[in-house]
């Protein structure tokens, strides 16, 4: 089972994740399929031989595939090989790859079943929870930031991720849409780090050098600059100031959790209507 936490993900319907230039894009396939997949509300052959594979395999192999080689290296001929069959027997189950990526994407945010997943029962804490559950998810499945998601499916896992964190944070008095929106903040936030995060990875791989190898050969170049007094303000700056022990996602989370914290308190001093 997926260990996410909410189960949001970037992918429950604030639809965040990816970027008009993204290769794939949610809700590409038949809808009205996908939905029944999703849903397993589709009518069930009564003939025919016996079916060998079932949906939720090739679900996963295409998922470890994607892990593996990401959205460019997916297709139903390699998810097939994945399983060791032939192609056009995953067309009995379902009907190409944008059904495919959308049965994907759900099957990623499934929420996890253990409540201490989501906090200690008060908002902040979930909404923290989340975050930092979104984070960890966009890093065991990179692939995701590479799919826009603006018009998500809204499968069973989406539906039970969102209902899970909207019954902790509803508590905070904020409107309907305020909720949502706060969830959408959030997540917003959480995409950003983590693409962040996965740029800086394809970087070492494509040039041979570590993060620190590539800061170290600067280090002469902006010795001499900032000796210059041209820039004084970087030049006074402590020396840990760009070190890595710096939690700067927690730092931005704690920021963002504040605001709210005070938009709550607002709300419970107003009068009532």
């Amino acid at each position: 089972m997926e260990s996410g936490t909410s189960g949001t993900g970037g992918t429950g319907g604030t639809g965040s994740a990816g970027s008009a230039g993204s290769a794939e894009t949610s809700g590409s396939g038949d809808i009205a399929r996908t939905l029944e997949l999703l849903w397993d509300t589709g009518r069930r052959p009564s003939r025919g031989p016996k079916p060998t594979l079932t949906l939720e395999q090739i679900v996963e192999a295409a998922i470890r595939v994607a892990d593996t080689e990401g959205l460019e290296g997916l297709s139903m001929r390699r998810v097939a090989a994945e399983l060791g069959t032939g192609t056009m027997s995953l067309y009995r189950y379902v009907p190409g790859k944008g059904e495919l990526l959308d049965l994907m994407l759900d099957r990623v945010q499934r929420p996890s079943e253990n409540p201490a997943d989501l906090g200690d029962g008060g908002w902040r804490a979930a909404l923290e929870a989340m975050a930092r559950g979104t984070l960890a998810l966009y890093r065991r499945h990179p692939w995701l930031l590479q799919v826009n998601q603006s018009r998500p499916i809204l499968g069973p896992s989406a539906l039970d991720g969102m209902e899970k964190i909207l019954t902790l944070i509803r508590p905070m008095g904020l409107t309907d849409p305020e909720l949502v929106s706060a969830i959408t903040l959030i997540d917003g936030y959480v995409v950003g780090a983590a693409r962040t995060q996965l740029y800086q990875q394809e970087a070492e791989r494509r040039t041979g050098l570590t993060d620190a190898e590539f800061w170290q050969a600067q280090v002469p170049a902006l010795e001499k600059a900032l000796a210059s007094g041209r820039y004084p303000v970087m030049a006074s700056l402590s020396v840990d100031t760009f070190g890595p022990d710096f939690d700067h996602f927690g730092f931005g989370l704690q920021r963002i959790l504040d605001g709210l914290e005070v938009l709550v308190a607002q709300r419970r001093d107003e009068p009532a209507s």
